[in-house]
C-alpha cells in the first residue's frame, strides 16, 4: 500500500506501508491529493529495450570502426 503523504513543488512525497518515502512526478497523478492511497506497477517494454540495445550497439560500432 502507497499513501501519498505530501506534495513538494512538481513532485510527490509517497509513503509505503513500513513507512519509507520516495518521490513521484506529481504530473503522473493530476488528480491525486494528500492522503489518496495509490498503487504502483511497473512493466517491461521488451520492444523498446530490444530498439535502445540495437541504438547503443549501432553507436558503439560507428565509433570504434572509425
Amino acid at each position: 500500500m502507497y499513501i501519498i503523504d505530501r506534495f513538494e513543488g512538481d513532485y510527490a512525497v509517497i509513503e509505503s506501508g513500513d513507512r519509507q518515502t520516495f518521490s513521484l512526478p506529481r504530473i503522473l497523478m493530476p488528480t491525486a491529493k494528500e492522503g489518496d492511497v495509490i498503487s504502483i506497477s511497473v512493466a517491461i517494454d521488451d520492444n523498446e529495450t530490444k530498439a535502445r540495445q540495437e541504438r547503443v550497439k549501432n553507436m558503439m560500432n560507428n565509433f570504434f570502426d572509425e
